[in-house]
């Protein structure tokens, strides 16, 4: 199903392109991007949770993941998705850190692309900086760090046929 919604113009002032081949097919990548059961137990950093995870995957649905570090400090992320083309493409915009006044202090503007190849499920992640602050310099230096050991949880999850199972309509 190709839905689209209304996107931001978006610069290419700071980008960050990721792509990692997963040994898994095409319909277990794309689920574990958009059932939020499953995305929470990959989405972050390393020894990262998400106590809350929820996605509305749709044109103008909103997400909700407030990613919990090691140390206890939670780290609220909210987005939008823009377009959805089942199973190809995940067009969202999210933002974080957000400042005294509630307005988020970091924008992303991401394209995720799926591309199933013998079997396995290659994924590019192009995602561009639209605004950040003085303040998340440091969040935004990590970033590619950050979406390699996302990855990393991932590629653990995929292993987990199990955890599929009752989220795929071909079972």
């Amino acid at each position: 199903m190709d839905e689209k919604s209304t996107a931001p113009a978006v610069p290419a002032e700071q980008e960050i392109i990721i792509s990692r081949e997963f040994a898994a097919p095409l319909q277990f990548v794309y689920k574990a991007w958009t059932v939020q059961e499953l995305m929470a137990r990959w989405w972050g950093p390393k020894d990262f949770t998400n106590p809350i995870c929820e996605l509305d995957v749709r044109p103008s649905g909103e997400i909700r993941i407030d990613m919990k570090a090691p140390d206890g400090t939670v780290y609220p992320m909210a987005g939008i998705f823009h377009e959805i083309i089942e199973p190809e493409t995940l067009i969202f915009t999210s933002t974080a850190f957000q400042d005294e006044r509630g307005k988020w202090q970091l924008e992303v503007f991401n394209t995720v692309d799926f591309e199933e190849k013998e079997g396995k499920t290659l994924v590019n992640v192009q995602a561009r900086i639209i605004e950040k602050s003085p303040a998340t310099e440091a969040s935004v230096a990590g970033m590619e760090q950050g979406w390699n050991e996302s990855f990393d949880k991932l590629q653990e999850l995929l292993k987990d046929t199990a955890a599929f199972a009752d989220r795929l309509d071909c079972f």
